[in-house]
């Protein structure tokens, strides 16, 4: 009997992937449960504003005493709650202008994918800034701003995918047998297009958060909602960057950021290398 040996390529893309997923599974976790990781009520105030790190407050308080690690495991929530309905909408509009243009083609595949092009070719930050300034801040507002740009790049992948799809017997069979197009584009073309849409809800989700904090600090969020971005935006404002206290309150934040960022982008890497058949994990 034979044992199969395990590349160390395909060693690396598990063991990367598997951290992705740990870390993504514990982030939900602090997420759904906050006041089992939290040691205090997020908004509640706990001590002397600007405390370092002691034994109760192991991230040391604000500028209004609230502690710092319990706002931070409160800031799961939102940060992450950003990430997924933004990559939820992205992906939804992309997939059925992907869909629509490569499969129905001719002027509707032109005129969908010059819009997508636009889009795709807008300056991203002064833009999203911009509007997000004009809608005012609030959590629903980035939402809605990050989606708007977020659902271009889906949508110009999804639709090379369908344009090497729909040559297939199984479409041609399905078109002589009178299948309507949206049924086809519904039960079929979307199968097929579906580990695509996987791999692309985690890396829009990613770039999301990434996003959301980038507004949130500039003050474009919602003041009132505990994310990290408001974080690093309260910090800012009260002048933690110029002090010790960044050590406890921004660097904690930022890692924080960076490590989902980081775990999502391991988990679209690994799927992206499985799904390509590139790699078998």
């Amino acid at each position: 009997m034979t044992t199969r040996r395990i590349s160390p390529s395909r060693r690396l893309i598990r063991l990367t992937s598997g951290f992705g997923v740990l870390t993504l599974l514990l982030l939900l976790a602090f997420a759904a449960f906050p006041s089992v990781f939290a040691p205090f009520d997020a908004t509640e105030r706990v001590a002397l504003p600007l405390q370092k790190p002691n034994e109760e407050n192991i991230l040391g308080t604000n500028d209004i005493g609230q502690d710092l690690f319990s706002e931070l495991i409160a800031g799961t929530r939102a940060s992450l709650f950003t990430g997924l309905i933004v990559a939820f909408i992205s992906i939804l509009i992309g997939a059925i202008i992907g869909l629509v243009s490569g499969y129905v083609g001719g002027w509707a595949d032109s005129l969908l994918m010059r819009f997508t092009d636009l889009i795709l070719v807008l300056p991203f930050l002064p833009l999203v800034i911009l509007i997000a300034v004009y809608l005012g801040p609030s959590q629903r507002n980035v939402i809605l701003v990050l989606a708007v740009f977020f659902w271009a790049a889906p949508a110009r992948l999804i639709r090379s995918q369908v344009l090497s799809m729909k040559s297939e017997p199984y479409i041609e069979a399905a078109r002589a047998l009178g299948a309507n197009p949206i049924r086809i584009m519904a039960c079929h073309l979307w199968s097929g297009v579906q580990p695509l849409v996987l791999v692309q809800t985690v890396l829009v989700a990613s770039a999301s958060i990434l996003a959301e904090s980038s507004l949130s600090f500039l003050g474009l969020g919602d003041p009132s909602a505990k994310s990290w971005g408001s974080m690093l935006y309260f910090a800012r404002a009260s002048g933690a960057f110029l002090g010790d206290a960044w050590k406890w309150w921004v660097l904690p934040t930022g890692l924080m950021i960076t490590l989902t960022v980081l775990s999502l982008g391991l988990i679209g890497y690994g799927l992206e290398q499985r799904i390509s058949k590139n790699v078998s994990l």
